[in-house]
């Protein structure tokens, strides 16, 4: 009897950690929402796609498998956050292109103007320009709208997900939570394109929280989908950092794709410290 008068008061306290790591969560995707549209970074992007494999078949059979070949591309660009006006309190990340591959394409200061000037302008026409420009650049299987994942985890969409603690963690040098959810209700938040095609998926994965103040320091999407006779595991991170600002911020974004232990494709993202607009940048004005 006692044994299990133990075992519901360790349950009923596993449920209050919950709430309490939930609560602490939510808070913060909000103080993200309020305050991502107003910083800038600058973005790093790495990445390996897999070279398709060729459709020649020599006569004489190779005595081993051909190498494995990858196209790395480093892309440096002005990052930031906005919406459009027909869904105001949907984030959207925003692009300015600064260089490929260590070749130049646009000073510093010129895509840093022309993304703020971008994302506070009214028109969705212009903000429309900004993401086709970054396509042009002929990125193979790029994620987007991964650093603003946080917000999957808002006060109105926690009723939409089942959590339950996974375990004890660390990343880096803190101690961690790590917390399970599976989407069970509502709207797909998250979208992430592949080969031109909008993907909308239930929502799965992990976040962690440090012990012992549950502030959010990693959140881990998982999926798949069918391509063909091959099932396609699709696995997006992101570590968010607390910034100078009062929000937590993306330090870094690892999104894979893999068809078994086969790597299709590999973006890594890195941000430099998040500047607020007017008060560190030579841009003066106000964003709504």
């Amino acid at each position: 009897m006692l044994g299990l008068v133990a075992l519901a008061a360790a349950r009923a306290q596993q449920g209050g950690d919950i709430q309490s790591m939930l609560a602490r969560v939510s808070e913060e995707a909000e103080v993200f929402a309020h305050s991502a549209r107003s910083v800038l970074s600058e973005e790093t992007l790495h990445q390996r796609t897999r070279k398709p494999v060729s459709r020649f078949h020599a006569r004489v059979v190779e005595a081993t498998p051909p190498k494995e070949e990858f196209v790395a591309r480093e892309i440096v660009s002005e990052y930031g956050y906005s919406s459009f006006k027909d869904s105001p309190a949907a984030l959207h990340e925003f692009r300015t292109v600064i260089s490929i591959d260590g070749r130049k394409v646009a000073a510093v200061e010129k895509a840093r103007r022309t993304l703020t000037l971008g994302m506070a302008s009214s028109d969705d026409s212009v903000k429309k320009q900004i993401l086709s420009d970054f396509e042009k650049h002929g990125l193979i299987g790029a994620a987007t709208d991964f650093g603003q994942l946080i917000l999957i985890f808002t006060k109105r969409r926690l009723a939409d997900y089942d959590f339950e603690i996974a375990g004890q963690d660390r990343i880096g040098a803190e101690a961690a939570t790590k917390l399970k959810f599976k989407q069970k209700g509502g709207q797909e938040s998250l979208t992430v394109f592949a080969h031109n095609a909008a993907l909308r998926n239930v929502l799965q994965g992990f976040p962690w929280v440090r012990t012992p103040d549950y502030l959010p320091l990693r959140s881990r999407l998982v999926s798949s989908r069918k391509e063909g006779p091959f099932v396609v595991n699709t696995e997006g991170t992101v570590d968010y950092a607390m910034s100078a600002h009062g929000c937590i911020l993306p330090a870094a974004v690892v999104h894979r794709e893999m068809v078994g232990d086969k790597l299709l494709s590999e973006n890594i993202f890195q941000y430099t410290a998040f500047r607020k607009f007017g008060a560190e940048t030579e841009l003066k004005f106000d964003v709504p």
